[in-house]
Parts: C-alpha cells; sequence; structure tokens
C-alpha cells in the first residue's frame, strides 16, 4: 500500500462524521452509565457530526466545493455556522431532556471548540480534523475513562495523514489537536 492511499484510508476513516458518531456514543452512555446514555450520544453524534457532514455532501453535490475536505479556507465559514446552529440545537434539546451533564457539558465544549475554529479559520487554516479527534479522545478520557488517552494514536495519525494528503502543514494540524483536546480538557473538568 502506498504512503498516499494508506493516508487517504486514514483521512476517510477517522473523518469528524465517523469520530463523533464513535466518540458521542461512548461519551453518552459513559455519562448516563446506562443504555440511554447511547441515545443522548446518537443525538450529539447526529448534531455535531452528521449534520454538518449532511450540509457538506449537499454543498458538494451542489459543486460548491470538491469534496469533503474543503481545503480553501475562505470557504469554510458557512459550515462552522451550520455546525454551531445544530450543535446549538442539540444541546437545547439535551437541557430540555435533562440530559446526563457529561454529554451536555461535551456538547458545549464542541461548540466552544467550533467558535474558536471558525475565529482563527478567518485568518489561518487550522486541520478540523485533527481537533475533531483530539477532542474526542479527551472528551472519552474524561467522562469515560484515563485509559482513552492511548487513542491519541488516532490524532496522530488523523494529523500525518492530513499531513501526506497536503491539506495541512504540520502546523495546522498540531494547531487543531491542541486546540481540540485543551477545550474539551478545559470544559469537563471545570
Amino acid at each position: 500500500m502506498s504512503r498516499a492511499t494508506a493516508a487517504r484510508a486514514v483521512t476517510d476513516i477517522l473523518q469528524p462524521r465517523n469520530v463523533l458518531l464513535t466518540g458521542m456514543l461512548g461519551i453518552g452512555w459513559a455519562a448516563a452509565g446506562n443504555w440511554t446514555g447511547i441515545l443522548w450520544g446518537l443525538l450529539g453524534a447526529l448534531c455535531a457530526g452528521l449534520v454538518p457532514a449532511g450540509y457538506i455532501e449537499w454543498e458538494r453535490r451542489r459543486g460548491t466545493w470538491g469534496d469533503r475536505h474543503v481545503v480553501d479556507r475562505t470557504k469554510r465559514a458557512p459550515i462552522f455556522l451550520v455546525i454551531l446552529a445544530s450543535i446549538g440545537a442539540g444541546t437545547l434539546v439535551m437541557v430540555l431532556g435533562r440530559a446526563p451533564a457529561g454529554i451536555l457539558v461535551a456538547m458545549l465544549a464542541l461548540w466552544a471548540m467550533t467558535v474558536v475554529l471558525l475565529t482563527v479559520n478567518t485568518v489561518w487554516k487550522i486541520s478540523v480534523d485533527s481537533a475533531v479527534a483530539a477532542a474526542v479522545v479527551a472528551l472519552l478520557a474524561v467522562v469515560h475513562s484515563p485509559w482513552w488517552l492511548a487513542a491519541g494514536v488516532l490524532t496522530a495519525a488523523v494529523c500525518w495523514s492530513r499531513v501526506a494528503l497536503a491539506y495541512h502543514t504540520v502546523a495546522q494540524t498540531v494547531a487543531g489537536a491542541a486546540l481540540g483536546a485543551s477545550t474539551a480538557a478545559a470544559f469537563l473538568t471545570v
């Protein structure tokens, strides 16, 4: 398998939609302590990952972007606004439905991270894929078990793949990962 093929596989498998789907289910389950948390996690995954991914796909089909990566940072603002609205709506439903505190705080952390990503993106390209991967690892480590920090190797793989595919520089992926981990940890350790 060539380096490019491996990088493409890593970036496709560990894209934010997939990482959030898996991670939010785990966060919900850990936050609730039982199977009902999986439903809250599914709502979180829908709002934080699946709705934004659906929006990106819809715009891609319309010809707005060439693929899901939206490498031109100047075209990313609408995506961030959809993410903020979707996470905001999901958070409201969670508040009204009395969701477990851990999943609610995770949603707030993802919302805050997205605000920072949007702000940084206005002047510099930062890796959203790396931020999401690091945030989910940090969220799982705080809500579920510190052993989840070992999944940081997956964040490193995402960073590597984004650089190998020339979508980002090393600095952009490291900044994204640092932002994701620090935002998640800051919210959940308060």
